[in-house]
């Protein structure tokens, strides 16, 4: 994770999270921490929420009848999960989210396994019609704890250039 305390009064800091558009270089790689370990209940939870009631997710029977001998934990729920891991170190001062693109399910997950994630940027560029802004395209991985990458996306952002974020104001 990307802190940095930032002065806001006498004796007075503000955390501040994320990285500003020069900070990105092509190639770099961040390993984000902490990992997750995906509970029953966070998938059966998640599914349901968001109206996924596919048995493979949620009916134990079930899914000992599939070649997986068990229910799969949600993949859309990985992706937000793999998402928000890597929202300190990529995204935390984006301006917006502009996309995510070949993402791709390699291996299965399922209750009880820990995930990580890690995130090589591709891509930094200034935008072309937003001053003081930037794109920034980068590779995520997912992986278990025993380094099986279980997903990888690509996913670009619209980033602000250093002074320029929304907690840079001294009102924020």
């Amino acid at each position: 994770m990307v802190a940095q305390a930032k002065p806001v009064g006498p004796r007075r800091y503000r955390e501040s999270y994320g990285r500003y558009l020069e900070d990105f270089q092509v190639g770099d790689i961040y390993e984000h921490r902490p990992g997750r370990t995906i509970s029953e209940a966070d998938n059966t939870w998640f599914s349901l929420l968001t109206m996924n009631a596919h048995p493979l997710h949620c009916d134990s029977h079930f899914g000992s009848q599939s070649e997986f001998g068990r229910p799969l934990v949600n993949s859309t729920l990985t992706l937000a999960m793999v998402t928000g891991m890597s929202v300190a170190d990529v995204s935390a001062k984006a301006i917006a989210n502009l996309g995510w693109k070949e993402v791709r399910l390699i291996a299965p997950v399922f209750a009880g396994d820990t995930i990580y994630a890690e995130s090589e940027v591709l891509a930094v560029r200034p935008s072309g019609s937003r001053p003081n802004q930037g794109i920034v395209t980068v590779r995520t991985l997912g992986k278990k704890a025993d380094g099986t990458v279980f997903m990888e996306f690509t996913r670009s952002a619209l980033m602000p250039t250093r002074g320029h974020a929304l907690d840079d104001r001294a009102n924020y």
